[in-house]
Protein backbone atom coordinates (compact mmCIF):
# COMPACT_ATOMS: atom_id res chain seq x y z
CA UNK A 1 0.00 0.00 0.00
CA UNK A 2 1.32 3.41 -0.88
CA UNK A 3 2.71 5.51 1.95
CA UNK A 4 0.43 8.32 0.92
CA UNK A 5 -2.50 6.16 1.94
CA UNK A 6 -1.63 6.63 5.61
CA UNK A 7 -2.63 10.24 5.22
CA UNK A 8 -5.63 9.52 3.06
CA UNK A 9 -8.11 9.47 5.94
CA UNK A 10 -7.89 13.26 5.98
CA UNK A 11 -8.48 13.56 2.26
CA UNK A 12 -11.94 14.31 0.92
CA UNK A 13 -13.50 13.17 -2.34
CA UNK A 14 -16.79 13.99 -3.98
CA UNK A 15 -19.01 10.92 -4.10
CA UNK A 16 -22.19 10.71 -6.14
CA UNK A 17 -24.78 8.39 -4.61
CA UNK A 18 -28.38 8.12 -5.67
CA UNK A 19 -28.12 11.33 -7.69
CA UNK A 20 -26.81 13.45 -4.82
CA UNK A 21 -23.19 14.54 -4.38
CA UNK A 22 -21.58 14.66 -0.97
CA UNK A 23 -18.10 15.01 0.43
CA UNK A 24 -16.77 11.93 2.17
CA UNK A 25 -13.35 11.12 3.64
CA UNK A 26 -11.33 8.72 1.54
CA UNK A 27 -11.62 5.36 3.31
CA UNK A 28 -8.61 3.46 4.56
CA UNK A 29 -7.85 -0.25 4.83
CA UNK A 30 -6.32 -1.81 7.92
CA UNK A 31 -3.86 -4.37 6.48
CA UNK A 32 -2.16 -7.18 8.39
CA UNK A 33 -0.47 -10.46 7.42
CA UNK A 34 -2.98 -13.23 6.65
CA UNK A 35 -2.93 -15.87 9.37
CA UNK A 36 -3.09 -18.81 6.97
CA UNK A 37 -1.11 -17.37 4.04
CA UNK A 38 2.24 -15.68 4.69
CA UNK A 39 2.37 -14.38 1.10
CA UNK A 40 -0.82 -12.40 1.50
CA UNK A 41 -2.20 -9.42 3.35
CA UNK A 42 -5.68 -9.35 4.81
CA UNK A 43 -7.64 -6.25 5.67
CA UNK A 44 -11.02 -4.70 6.35
CA UNK A 45 -12.73 -1.66 4.90
CA UNK A 46 -15.62 0.25 6.44
CA UNK A 47 -18.43 1.07 3.98
CA UNK A 48 -22.02 2.29 4.31
CA UNK A 49 -24.57 -0.47 4.81
CA UNK A 50 -26.83 1.38 2.39
CA UNK A 51 -25.04 3.45 -0.23
CA UNK A 52 -28.14 5.62 -0.56
CA UNK A 53 -27.49 6.66 3.04
CA UNK A 54 -23.72 7.21 3.05
CA UNK A 55 -23.71 8.78 6.52
CA UNK A 56 -25.79 6.02 8.06
CA UNK A 57 -24.92 2.63 9.53
CA UNK A 58 -21.60 1.13 8.41
CA UNK A 59 -20.29 -2.41 7.99
CA UNK A 60 -16.84 -3.91 7.51
CA UNK A 61 -15.98 -5.89 4.41
CA UNK A 62 -12.96 -8.19 4.15
CA UNK A 63 -10.17 -7.99 1.58
CA UNK A 64 -7.14 -10.02 0.59
CA UNK A 65 -4.10 -8.77 -1.32
CA UNK A 66 -1.12 -10.36 -3.02
CA UNK A 67 1.41 -7.62 -3.72
CA UNK A 68 3.13 -7.41 -7.10
CA UNK A 69 6.30 -9.49 -6.94
CA UNK A 70 8.07 -7.11 -9.35
CA UNK A 71 7.24 -3.67 -7.87
CA UNK A 72 9.45 -1.83 -10.36
CA UNK A 73 7.16 -2.96 -13.18
CA UNK A 74 3.90 -2.75 -11.23
CA UNK A 75 0.87 -1.85 -13.37
CA UNK A 76 -1.57 -1.20 -10.55
CA UNK A 77 -4.37 -3.16 -8.90
CA UNK A 78 -6.15 -6.16 -10.40
CA UNK A 79 -9.40 -6.75 -8.49
CA UNK A 80 -10.68 -10.30 -8.79
CA UNK A 81 -13.80 -12.26 -7.91
CA UNK A 82 -14.35 -16.04 -8.26
CA UNK A 83 -18.13 -15.85 -8.55
CA UNK A 84 -20.58 -18.22 -7.00
CA UNK A 85 -22.02 -16.13 -5.53
CA UNK A 86 -20.46 -17.37 -2.32
CA UNK A 87 -16.78 -17.71 -3.19
CA UNK A 88 -14.32 -15.73 -1.08
CA UNK A 89 -12.61 -13.19 -3.32
CA UNK A 90 -10.16 -12.39 -0.52
CA UNK A 91 -8.95 -16.00 -0.58
CA UNK A 92 -9.15 -16.14 -4.39
CA UNK A 93 -6.73 -13.21 -4.70
CA UNK A 94 -4.10 -15.35 -2.98
CA UNK A 95 -4.80 -18.47 -5.07
CA UNK A 96 -2.63 -20.05 -7.73
CA UNK A 97 -4.96 -19.41 -10.68
CA UNK A 98 -3.14 -16.32 -11.89
CA UNK A 99 -0.05 -16.56 -14.06
CA UNK A 100 3.37 -15.59 -12.66
CA UNK A 101 3.41 -12.52 -14.90
CA UNK A 102 0.09 -11.24 -13.56
CA UNK A 103 1.30 -11.85 -10.01
CA UNK A 104 4.50 -9.99 -10.83
CA UNK A 105 2.90 -6.90 -12.38
CA UNK A 106 -0.28 -6.40 -10.32
CA UNK A 107 -1.32 -6.10 -6.73
CA UNK A 108 -4.08 -8.74 -6.88
CA UNK A 109 -6.94 -7.73 -4.57
CA UNK A 110 -10.14 -9.59 -3.72
CA UNK A 111 -13.12 -8.20 -1.83
CA UNK A 112 -15.44 -10.64 -0.12
CA UNK A 113 -18.83 -9.54 -1.38
CA UNK A 114 -21.38 -8.76 1.28
CA UNK A 115 -22.77 -11.92 2.81
CA UNK A 116 -19.67 -13.93 1.88
CA UNK A 117 -16.49 -15.01 3.64
CA UNK A 118 -15.32 -12.33 6.05
CA UNK A 119 -17.99 -9.83 5.00
CA UNK A 120 -20.87 -10.77 7.31
CA UNK A 121 -21.35 -14.20 5.75
CA UNK A 122 -25.00 -15.22 5.34
CA UNK A 123 -25.33 -18.82 6.50
CA UNK A 124 -28.85 -20.20 6.40
CA UNK A 125 -28.51 -23.56 4.63
CA UNK A 126 -29.77 -25.42 7.69
CA UNK A 127 -33.06 -23.53 7.42
CA UNK A 128 -33.71 -25.26 4.10
CA UNK A 129 -33.99 -28.72 5.63
CA UNK A 130 -37.27 -30.36 4.71
CA UNK A 131 -37.66 -28.37 1.51
CA UNK A 132 -40.55 -29.59 -0.66
CA UNK A 133 -39.80 -30.61 -4.23
CA UNK A 134 -38.60 -27.76 -6.44
CA UNK A 135 -40.47 -29.55 -9.25
CA UNK A 136 -44.07 -29.13 -8.03
CA UNK A 137 -46.61 -31.16 -9.96
CA UNK A 138 -49.74 -29.35 -8.86
CA UNK A 139 -51.13 -26.31 -7.03
CA UNK A 140 -50.62 -27.95 -3.64
CA UNK A 141 -46.97 -28.71 -4.37
CA UNK A 142 -46.36 -25.13 -5.44
CA UNK A 143 -48.14 -23.77 -2.36
CA UNK A 144 -45.98 -25.95 -0.11
CA UNK A 145 -42.80 -24.72 -1.79
CA UNK A 146 -43.95 -21.10 -1.53
CA UNK A 147 -44.74 -21.43 2.18
CA UNK A 148 -41.40 -23.12 2.87
CA UNK A 149 -39.45 -20.44 0.97
CA UNK A 150 -41.20 -17.62 2.81
CA UNK A 151 -40.29 -19.18 6.14
CA UNK A 152 -36.65 -19.57 5.06
CA UNK A 153 -36.51 -15.97 3.87
CA UNK A 154 -37.97 -14.61 7.08
CA UNK A 155 -35.69 -16.63 9.35
CA UNK A 156 -32.61 -16.03 7.21
CA UNK A 157 -33.21 -12.27 7.21
CA UNK A 158 -33.66 -12.31 10.99
CA UNK A 159 -30.47 -14.32 11.47
CA UNK A 160 -28.35 -12.33 9.03
CA UNK A 161 -29.34 -8.82 9.99
CA UNK A 162 -29.60 -5.81 7.68
CA UNK A 163 -26.84 -6.95 5.29
CA UNK A 164 -29.36 -9.44 3.85
CA UNK A 165 -31.20 -6.57 2.13
CA UNK A 166 -28.03 -4.87 0.86
CA UNK A 167 -26.07 -7.54 -1.01
CA UNK A 168 -27.04 -7.07 -4.68
CA UNK A 169 -24.53 -6.63 -7.49
CA UNK A 170 -24.91 -2.86 -7.79
CA UNK A 171 -24.12 -2.48 -4.10
CA UNK A 172 -21.05 -4.69 -4.47
CA UNK A 173 -19.88 -2.38 -7.28
CA UNK A 174 -20.09 0.58 -4.89
CA UNK A 175 -17.94 -1.36 -2.41
CA UNK A 176 -15.42 -2.04 -5.17
CA UNK A 177 -15.05 1.64 -5.89
CA UNK A 178 -14.66 2.43 -2.20
CA UNK A 179 -11.79 -0.08 -2.20
CA UNK A 180 -10.28 1.57 -5.29
CA UNK A 181 -10.26 4.92 -3.50
CA UNK A 182 -8.87 3.38 -0.31
CA UNK A 183 -6.06 1.80 -2.33
CA UNK A 184 -5.18 5.20 -3.80
CA UNK A 185 -5.73 4.05 -7.38
CA UNK A 186 -7.01 6.32 -10.14
CA UNK A 187 -8.11 3.27 -12.13
CA UNK A 188 -8.32 -0.47 -11.54
CA UNK A 189 -8.24 -3.60 -13.66
CA UNK A 190 -10.79 -6.30 -12.91
CA UNK A 191 -11.00 -10.05 -13.53
CA UNK A 192 -14.36 -11.61 -12.69
CA UNK A 193 -15.35 -15.25 -13.12
CA UNK A 194 -18.93 -16.52 -13.49
CA UNK A 195 -21.16 -14.55 -11.09
CA UNK A 196 -18.25 -12.19 -10.55
CA UNK A 197 -19.04 -10.93 -14.06
CA UNK A 198 -22.30 -9.47 -12.71
CA UNK A 199 -20.28 -7.32 -10.31
CA UNK A 200 -17.92 -6.36 -13.13
CA UNK A 201 -20.75 -5.28 -15.41
CA UNK A 202 -22.28 -3.21 -12.61
CA UNK A 203 -18.93 -1.54 -11.95
CA UNK A 204 -18.33 -0.78 -15.64
CA UNK A 205 -21.79 0.78 -15.90
CA UNK A 206 -21.36 3.03 -12.87
CA UNK A 207 -17.63 3.66 -12.86
CA UNK A 208 -16.54 3.05 -16.45
CA UNK A 209 -14.03 5.89 -16.32
CA UNK A 210 -12.26 4.17 -13.42
CA UNK A 211 -11.63 0.97 -15.42
CA UNK A 212 -8.20 0.38 -16.95
CA UNK A 213 -9.06 -3.13 -18.17
CA UNK A 214 -11.74 -5.72 -17.39
CA UNK A 215 -12.05 -9.44 -18.07
CA UNK A 216 -15.44 -11.17 -17.81
CA UNK A 217 -14.84 -14.92 -17.92
CA UNK A 218 -17.91 -17.16 -18.31
CA UNK A 219 -20.27 -14.24 -18.31
CA UNK A 220 -23.70 -14.04 -16.71
CA UNK A 221 -26.01 -12.01 -18.96
CA UNK A 222 -27.60 -9.46 -16.65
CA UNK A 223 -30.23 -8.64 -19.28
CA UNK A 224 -31.78 -12.12 -19.03
CA UNK A 225 -35.41 -12.40 -17.92
CA UNK A 226 -36.62 -15.47 -15.99
CA UNK A 227 -37.40 -17.40 -19.19
CA UNK A 228 -33.90 -16.94 -20.61
CA UNK A 229 -32.24 -17.28 -17.19
CA UNK A 230 -33.54 -20.83 -17.02
CA UNK A 231 -34.07 -21.73 -20.68
CA UNK A 232 -30.69 -20.66 -22.06
CA UNK A 233 -28.96 -22.77 -19.44
CA UNK A 234 -31.25 -25.71 -20.19
CA UNK A 235 -30.36 -25.57 -23.89
CA UNK A 236 -26.66 -25.24 -23.06
CA UNK A 237 -26.84 -28.38 -20.93
CA UNK A 238 -28.15 -30.38 -23.88
CA UNK A 239 -25.44 -28.93 -26.14
CA UNK A 240 -22.80 -30.03 -23.62
CA UNK A 241 -24.31 -33.54 -23.45
CA UNK A 242 -24.15 -33.84 -27.24
CA UNK A 243 -20.44 -33.01 -27.09
CA UNK A 244 -19.97 -35.73 -24.48
CA UNK A 245 -21.82 -38.23 -26.67
CA UNK A 246 -19.63 -37.32 -29.65
CA UNK A 247 -16.53 -37.83 -27.51
CA UNK A 248 -17.76 -41.30 -26.52
CA UNK A 249 -18.37 -42.19 -30.15
CA UNK A 250 -14.75 -41.43 -31.10
CA UNK A 251 -12.93 -42.41 -27.89
CA UNK A 252 -12.22 -45.97 -26.91
CA UNK A 253 -11.56 -44.90 -23.27
CA UNK A 254 -15.27 -44.15 -22.93
CA UNK A 255 -17.02 -47.08 -21.28
CA UNK A 256 -19.96 -46.43 -23.62
CA UNK A 257 -17.85 -46.50 -26.79
CA UNK A 258 -19.66 -48.38 -29.53
CA UNK A 259 -23.07 -47.96 -27.86
CA UNK A 260 -25.95 -45.59 -28.53
CA UNK A 261 -25.10 -43.04 -25.80
CA UNK A 262 -28.53 -41.41 -25.94
CA UNK A 263 -30.34 -44.72 -25.50
CA UNK A 264 -28.00 -45.65 -22.65
CA UNK A 265 -28.76 -42.30 -20.99
CA UNK A 266 -32.51 -42.83 -21.21
CA UNK A 267 -32.09 -46.30 -19.71
CA UNK A 268 -29.97 -44.85 -16.90
CA UNK A 269 -32.69 -42.34 -16.05
CA UNK A 270 -35.29 -45.12 -15.82
CA UNK A 271 -32.93 -47.19 -13.69
CA UNK A 272 -32.27 -44.22 -11.38
CA UNK A 273 -35.98 -43.97 -10.58
CA UNK A 274 -35.58 -47.07 -8.41
CA UNK A 275 -32.36 -45.98 -6.68
CA UNK A 276 -31.92 -43.99 -3.42
CA UNK A 277 -30.72 -40.74 -5.02
CA UNK A 278 -33.35 -40.99 -7.73
CA UNK A 279 -33.49 -39.54 -11.20
CA UNK A 280 -32.71 -36.04 -9.99
CA UNK A 281 -29.53 -37.23 -8.35
CA UNK A 282 -28.36 -38.64 -11.68
CA UNK A 283 -29.32 -35.46 -13.55
CA UNK A 284 -27.49 -33.31 -11.00
CA UNK A 285 -24.40 -35.52 -11.23
CA UNK A 286 -24.39 -35.31 -15.02
CA UNK A 287 -24.63 -31.52 -14.84
CA UNK A 288 -21.46 -31.39 -12.74
CA UNK A 289 -19.69 -33.83 -15.02
CA UNK A 290 -20.49 -31.69 -18.07
CA UNK A 291 -19.53 -28.50 -16.23
CA UNK A 292 -16.02 -29.88 -15.54
CA UNK A 293 -15.95 -31.39 -18.03
CA UNK A 294 -15.25 -34.83 -16.59
CA UNK A 295 -16.32 -37.07 -19.43
CA UNK A 296 -14.95 -40.31 -17.97
CA UNK A 297 -17.11 -39.67 -14.91
CA UNK A 298 -20.07 -38.77 -17.14
CA UNK A 299 -19.70 -42.12 -18.90
CA UNK A 300 -19.54 -43.91 -15.55
CA UNK A 301 -22.73 -42.15 -14.50
CA UNK A 302 -24.56 -43.41 -17.56
CA UNK A 303 -23.15 -46.89 -17.04
CA UNK A 304 -24.30 -46.89 -13.42
CA UNK A 305 -20.77 -47.01 -12.01
CA UNK A 306 -20.43 -43.70 -10.17
CA UNK A 307 -22.63 -41.15 -8.43
CA UNK A 308 -20.74 -38.87 -6.11
CA UNK A 309 -21.95 -35.86 -4.18
CA UNK A 310 -21.02 -32.37 -5.34
CA UNK A 311 -21.35 -29.05 -3.58
CA UNK A 312 -21.16 -25.34 -4.32
CA UNK A 313 -19.38 -22.77 -2.18
CA UNK A 314 -20.14 -23.07 1.56
CA UNK A 315 -22.74 -20.32 1.67
CA UNK A 316 -23.94 -20.31 -1.94
CA UNK A 317 -27.42 -21.59 -1.07
CA UNK A 318 -27.77 -18.80 1.50
CA UNK A 319 -26.22 -15.80 -0.22
CA UNK A 320 -28.07 -16.41 -3.50
CA UNK A 321 -31.28 -15.41 -1.70
CA UNK A 322 -29.77 -12.00 -0.98
CA UNK A 323 -27.88 -11.61 -4.26
CA UNK A 324 -29.24 -13.61 -7.22
CA UNK A 325 -32.85 -12.93 -6.22
CA UNK A 326 -32.07 -9.18 -6.17
CA UNK A 327 -30.08 -9.11 -9.42
CA UNK A 328 -32.67 -10.95 -11.53
CA UNK A 329 -36.46 -10.83 -11.88
CA UNK A 330 -37.01 -14.40 -10.74
CA UNK A 331 -40.53 -13.86 -9.46
CA UNK A 332 -42.65 -16.96 -10.19
CA UNK A 333 -45.99 -15.76 -8.87
CA UNK A 334 -48.13 -18.87 -9.07
CA UNK A 335 -48.32 -22.45 -10.31
CA UNK A 336 -49.42 -21.32 -13.78
CA UNK A 337 -46.29 -19.16 -14.10
CA UNK A 338 -44.21 -22.12 -12.99
CA UNK A 339 -45.86 -24.46 -15.50
CA UNK A 340 -45.10 -22.10 -18.39
CA UNK A 341 -41.47 -21.70 -17.30
CA UNK A 342 -41.03 -25.46 -16.83
CA UNK A 343 -42.62 -26.28 -20.18
CA UNK A 344 -40.23 -23.95 -21.98
CA UNK A 345 -37.31 -25.39 -20.04
CA UNK A 346 -38.21 -28.95 -21.05
CA UNK A 347 -38.84 -27.93 -24.66
CA UNK A 348 -35.31 -26.56 -24.88
CA UNK A 349 -33.71 -29.45 -23.00
CA UNK A 350 -35.22 -32.85 -23.85
CA UNK A 351 -31.97 -34.68 -22.98
CA UNK A 352 -31.04 -33.16 -19.60
CA UNK A 353 -34.66 -32.39 -18.63
CA UNK A 354 -33.89 -28.74 -17.96
CA UNK A 355 -31.24 -26.70 -16.22
CA UNK A 356 -30.08 -27.91 -12.82
CA UNK A 357 -28.69 -24.51 -11.80
CA UNK A 358 -31.17 -22.20 -13.53
CA UNK A 359 -34.18 -24.10 -12.21
CA UNK A 360 -32.69 -24.34 -8.72
CA UNK A 361 -32.03 -20.60 -8.50
CA UNK A 362 -35.36 -19.57 -10.00
CA UNK A 363 -37.36 -21.73 -7.60
CA UNK A 364 -35.24 -20.59 -4.64
CA UNK A 365 -36.49 -17.06 -5.34
CA UNK A 366 -40.18 -18.05 -5.20
CA UNK A 367 -41.70 -15.98 -2.42
CA UNK A 368 -39.13 -13.15 -2.51
CA UNK A 369 -41.23 -9.97 -2.24
CA UNK A 370 -41.06 -6.84 -4.35
CA UNK A 371 -39.02 -6.04 -7.46
CA UNK A 372 -35.28 -6.82 -7.52
CA UNK A 373 -32.99 -4.14 -6.12
CA UNK A 374 -30.67 -4.39 -9.16
CA UNK A 375 -33.06 -5.41 -11.94
CA UNK A 376 -31.80 -6.96 -15.19
CA UNK A 377 -31.35 -4.55 -18.05
CA UNK A 378 -29.47 -4.00 -21.29
CA UNK A 379 -25.77 -3.41 -20.69
CA UNK A 380 -24.78 0.28 -20.76
CA UNK A 381 -21.00 0.70 -20.55
CA UNK A 382 -20.43 3.68 -22.84
CA UNK A 383 -17.84 5.20 -20.49
CA UNK A 384 -15.78 2.03 -20.16
CA UNK A 385 -12.75 0.99 -22.24
CA UNK A 386 -12.68 -2.19 -24.32
CA UNK A 387 -13.71 -5.09 -22.06
CA UNK A 388 -12.67 -8.67 -22.78
CA UNK A 389 -15.47 -11.23 -22.63
CA UNK A 390 -14.53 -14.90 -22.89
CA UNK A 391 -16.55 -18.09 -22.69
CA UNK A 392 -16.33 -21.75 -23.57
CA UNK A 393 -18.66 -22.69 -26.40
CA UNK A 394 -20.09 -25.61 -24.42
CA UNK A 395 -20.64 -24.37 -20.88
CA UNK A 396 -23.84 -25.55 -19.12
CA UNK A 397 -23.46 -22.99 -16.31
CA UNK A 398 -22.99 -19.73 -18.21
CA UNK A 399 -24.15 -20.42 -21.78
CA UNK A 400 -22.08 -19.21 -24.70
CA UNK A 401 -25.25 -17.45 -25.91
CA UNK A 402 -24.95 -15.13 -22.91
CA UNK A 403 -21.44 -14.06 -23.88
CA UNK A 404 -22.58 -13.47 -27.46
CA UNK A 405 -25.50 -11.35 -26.23
CA UNK A 406 -23.34 -9.28 -23.87
CA UNK A 407 -20.99 -8.57 -26.78
CA UNK A 408 -23.95 -7.74 -29.01
CA UNK A 409 -25.25 -5.21 -26.47
CA UNK A 410 -21.94 -3.33 -26.34
CA UNK A 411 -20.03 -4.09 -29.56
CA UNK A 412 -17.79 -1.01 -29.32
CA UNK A 413 -16.83 -1.62 -25.70
CA UNK A 414 -16.34 -5.40 -25.70
CA UNK A 415 -14.20 -7.98 -27.45
CA UNK A 416 -15.38 -11.61 -27.46
CA UNK A 417 -12.83 -14.42 -27.13
CA UNK A 418 -14.41 -17.83 -27.79
CA UNK A 419 -12.87 -20.99 -26.36
CA UNK A 420 -14.10 -23.60 -28.83
CA UNK A 421 -14.16 -26.27 -26.13
CA UNK A 422 -16.01 -27.30 -23.02
CA UNK A 423 -16.59 -26.58 -19.35
CA UNK A 424 -17.06 -23.67 -17.00
CA UNK A 425 -14.34 -20.97 -16.67
CA UNK A 426 -12.24 -20.51 -19.81
CA UNK A 427 -9.03 -18.77 -18.63
CA UNK A 428 -7.02 -21.83 -17.51
CA UNK A 429 -8.12 -24.09 -20.38
CA UNK A 430 -5.19 -23.55 -22.75
CA UNK A 431 -2.12 -21.52 -23.57
CA UNK A 432 -4.31 -19.57 -25.99
CA UNK A 433 -6.97 -18.57 -23.43
CA UNK A 434 -4.43 -17.84 -20.71
CA UNK A 435 -2.16 -15.95 -23.08
CA UNK A 436 -5.00 -13.95 -24.57
CA UNK A 437 -6.20 -12.79 -21.16
CA UNK A 438 -2.68 -12.08 -19.88
CA UNK A 439 -1.73 -10.06 -22.98
CA UNK A 440 -4.90 -8.03 -22.66
CA UNK A 441 -4.44 -7.30 -18.95
CA UNK A 442 -0.72 -6.56 -19.27
CA UNK A 443 -0.54 -4.67 -22.56
CA UNK A 444 -4.21 -3.89 -23.34
CA UNK A 445 -3.92 -5.92 -26.54
CA UNK A 446 -7.19 -7.34 -27.83
CA UNK A 447 -6.61 -11.08 -28.40
CA UNK A 448 -7.62 -13.29 -31.29
CA UNK A 449 -11.34 -13.98 -31.46
CA UNK A 450 -11.06 -17.76 -31.05
CA UNK A 451 -9.02 -20.37 -29.19
CA UNK A 452 -9.14 -24.01 -30.32
CA UNK A 453 -10.51 -26.68 -28.01
CA UNK A 454 -8.03 -28.73 -26.00
CA UNK A 455 -9.25 -32.33 -25.54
Amino acid sequence: MRRALAASVAAVVLVVTGGAAHAEPVPSIAWAPCQDNPDGECGTLSVPLDWRKPRGERIDIALGRHRATDPARRLGVLMVDPGGPGGSAAEFALSGLFSPELRARFDIVGIDQRGTGGSLAIRCADLMDGQPSIYPEDEAGFAALLAHNKTVLRKCRERSGPVFDHADGATVAQDMDAARRALGERKISYFGLSYGTVFGQAYAERFGGKVRAMVLDSVVDHSADARRFVGDRAAAGDDAFREFASWCDRTTDCVLHGQDVYAAWEAALVRADGEPQGRQGLLDGMYYALRGPEWLWAADLVAGRSLRAQAFEPNYESVRLATVCQDFSLRIRNFQDYQRLRADELRRSPIMRGSFLGHDEATACIGVPGPPANPPHRLDIGDAPKILVLNAKYDPTTPYAWAVNVHRQAPRNTALLTYEGWGHIAYPRSACTRGGVDDYLLDLKTPAISCPAVP
